[in-house]
């Protein structure tokens, strides 16, 4: 049975919707389902942060090196990430703050990263590499919305924009005209591709392949949802590209078990899909 078939047999299985794009490295097939409907990006919103705040390394707006320091009065309310608990006063540089932002999740981090770039320019940046459908529209996620709050609430994106940024990246490594695209140059997408393989949370596409699978990628979660977007390599070359998202999860399913659970297991063996029919 053909790829997308037995997604879309699986996806038809779940009591929650299930949105993804998959781009097949070696031919350059895309395979989806929902992948341009727009849905809350949550911490997968991280990857273009991290590019667009490249892009300004690159132009000398923002310094690798320049010093972060964790306030404490920035500790409140922070949901993700580690710097929440560090001793107000952390210095570290803005390089390190740009990692946390995506190994961890990091928010304050994330806060640090944009606070000198208008939240516009990101969605600027989006539009003009090719993310036509992502909407930035915070520096921190809001809290205390409701589960079904309007996606104007939030940052907003699509499976395919994520592809589509990963693609470049990937691409952006050893090629000067992706990493043109990208306004970046081929040493930054290689830092930015070390920083996503470099994920803690690995709950999602890596779950079930391979121990010692090399992957690429960012999750995110919101009220809505699960999300991850992530490139997943086989003997050191790229396999597939993936963004799933999961939209609509109820906090407990019919079996007792906690929403999340379900939702982070289903993009797991879509993962997991791709792998036994791809590798």
């Amino acid at each position: 049975m053909p790829l997308n078939q037995i997604l879309d047999k699986f996806a038809d299985t779940l009591p929650f919707d299930i949105y993804w794009q998959i781009k097949i490295v070696a031919t350059g097939e895309t395979l989806g389902r929902g992948e341009r409907t727009v849905l809350p990006s949550a911490s997968v919103r991280k990857i273009s942060v991290l590019m667009a705040a490249l892009r300004a390394v690159h132009e000398g707006r923002l310094d690798l090196s320049a010093p972060v320091t964790i306030r404490a009065e920035m500790q409140e309310g922070i949901l993700s990430g580690v710097c929440q608990y560090m001793t107000p006063g952390l210095v570290i540089p803005m390089r390190d703050a740009m990692l946390q932002m995506i190994i961890t999740s990091d928010n304050i981090c994330t806060y640090e990263v944009m606070k000198d770039l208008e939240v516009e320019e990101f969605t600027d940046y989006c539009l003009r590499i090719g993310m036509v459908d992502t909407v930035h529209r915070t520096r921190l996620p809001p809290v205390g919305l409701a589960a079904d709050h309007p996606l104007e609430a939030v940052t907003t994106t699509t499976a395919s924009d994520q592809v589509h940024l990963l693609d470049l990246i990937l691409r952006g490594c050893d090629d000067t005209a992706a990493a043109d695209q990208l306004m970046v140059t081929p040493e930054l997408c290689r830092m930015a591709m070390q920083f996503l393989t470099w994920q803690r949370y690995h709950n999602m596409i890596p779950a079930l392949l391979p121990l010692g699978t090399m992957v690429a990628n960012k999750t995110g979660w919101g009220q809505r949802g699960w999300m991850d977007a992530g490139i997943v390599f086989r003997d050191g070359k790229p396999l597939y590209i993936v963004s799933a998202t999961t939209d609509q999860v109820p906090d407990t399913m019919a079996d007792g078990l906690p929403g999340q659970a379900a939702a982070t297991h289903a993009i797991a063996r879509l993962s997991r899909a791709c792998w036994d029919c791809l590798a």
